[in-house]
């Protein structure tokens, strides 16, 4: 008999929510195969099962809160009887950490949220949240909330509908669900709110005047909070910014999309910015590095790995695209996109939000001139990238407009010096305005 514990998902992560069984109790359960999603503090996460058996027990149900050891189901192995199993007492504690237990291992320490989301237009940003197929991580029911539906049949709604519905102004009472029985569903709120059918409250409406409004932190943002506090407390930043003529840039993207028109690819100015990030911190390893004060040491990583920041209702999360050294631009379009539409949908893997090298954070799509972004620990640098705008720049006896981008490096002093910082923005820059350089 095994016992399957709530598994700390996330470096932050105290207690998780049982979204959704994926097994039912009397189904074999192989090793490795994924058995129920979890929501963490970031996101919505598959659990999987360490070992095989038969599922003997479902101890807690869909949509109830448990701490991270606290247990879930009960594994029947060997030959065991599971009708035996399941009539034994469920409330014996988890297992100690030395005994064999079915919880995934810690994830390693996930990228903190930052403050901007990967780069894309607002209607790419608004394709990609509103096109969500099926009912994913929303077959679960909860209680009438406040405002809802208070006689009848219960009300049944999925946590990532509730969310939606709040941030979009969405009265679900009013909506009829498409999910099984009956389930309010995500993809019903967005047609709702796409329509201008069905609008309630919502809490990022302003305030009455005269009145105040408050607002409990999620999970989601206690931990952006708690991690972004304590980047800027005991990492020393520096900043180095340059400015950089996209003008070829512009150019070449243009070209290279009427080439890519047949395949419905279209790359976007911060493709190029991934694929020159990327080239030069190949060639500027210290940059690419994580810092470890406990352990004095810092740790130079071969492979490329770019955090991207993703938003959602509730927050933010920093998803990876990894070996991005090895990419094209085209690559790099086609995973940032499959990324950002997963990460929305919350059906990212654990290891996809962890084991960032390097993040870039981009305003550009808000039309920002320049901004310094805050380090993710254990990483030692961050990109800040502004708005590709027309410019009045001198070339050379002369005023001309010109396309350029400001560029700001968030370096830890304590890993990287002033002139290893300026060296790669220099390569950056360069890269940047002779794309061709980063084609060869």
């Amino acid at each position: 008999m095994v016992e399957i514990t709530m598994p700390q998902l996330s470096d932050t992560m105290t207690e998780g929510t049982l979204v959704k069984w994926l097994k039912k109790e009397g189904q074999k359960v192989k090793a490795g195969e994924i058995i129920a999603e979890v929501e963490t503090d970031k996101a919505t996460m598959e659990m999987e099962a360490f070992e095989g058996g038969t599922l003997a027990q479902i101890v807690i149900p869909e949509g109830q809160k448990v701490p991270v050891g606290g247990l879930l189901a009960v594994l029947a192995t060997g030959k065991e009887d599971p009708a035996q199993i399941k009539k034994q007492p469920s409330g014996s504690p988890a297992p100690k950490p030395t005994e064999k237990k079915s919880e995934a291992p810690a994830a390693q320490p996930a990228s903190p949220a930052l403050t901007t989301m990967e780069e894309a237009s607002n209607s790419e940003v608004h394709d990609l949240a509103n096109n969500q197929h099926g009912a994913t991580h929303e077959d679960i029911s909860t209680a009438p909330q406040k405002g809802e539906a208070a006689s009848g049949d219960r009300l049944r709604v999925s946590p990532l509908a509730r969310r939606t519905a709040t941030d979009k102004g969405v009265d679900v009472s009013q909506l009829q669900g498409s999910g099984p029985s009956g389930r309010i569903i995500q993809r019903d709120v967005l047609a709702a709110a796409e329509s201008g059918a069905a609008k309630g409250p919502t809490t990022s409406s302003a305030p009455v005047v005269g009145e105040k409004q408050t607002t409990p932190l999620t999970k989601m943002r206690s931990a952006i909070a708690t991690a972004l506090q304590r980047s800027k407390q005991l990492v020393p930043h520096f900043y180095v910014t340059v400015d950089v003529d996209m003008e070829e840039v512009v150019r070449l993207r243009e070209r290279m999309n009427k080439q890519l028109e047949a395949e419905k690819i279209k790359l976007s100015v911060g493709d190029f910015v991934t694929r020159a990030v990327a080239a030069t911190l190949a060639k500027h390893p210290g940059l690419n590095s994580h810092f470890n004060g406990e352990k004095a040491e810092i740790t130079r990583f071969g492979d490329v790995n770019l955090g991207m920041a993703v938003a959602l209702p509730e927050g933010l999360i920093v998803p990876v695209l990894r070996g991005a050294q090895r990419m094209g631009l085209k690559e790099i379009r086609q995973k940032s996109v499959d990324l950002v539409d997963r990460a929305r949908a919350q059906k990212l893997k654990r290891e996809e939000l962890s084991g960032a090298t390097f993040t870039i954070s981009n305003l550009g799509m808000f039309g920002v001139k320049e901004f310094n972004a805050i380090i993710n620990p254990p990483e030692v640098g961050i990109l800040a990238v502004s708005a590709a705008e027309k410019r009045a720049v001198v070339r050379g006896d002369q005023i001309v407009s010109r396309s350029t981008m400001s560029l700001t490096l968030s370096a830890d002093h304590r890993a990287v010096d002033g002139a290893a910082a300026a060296e790669f923005m220099r390569t950056l820059k360069g890269l940047l305005e002779d794309p061709a350089m980063m084609l060869a």
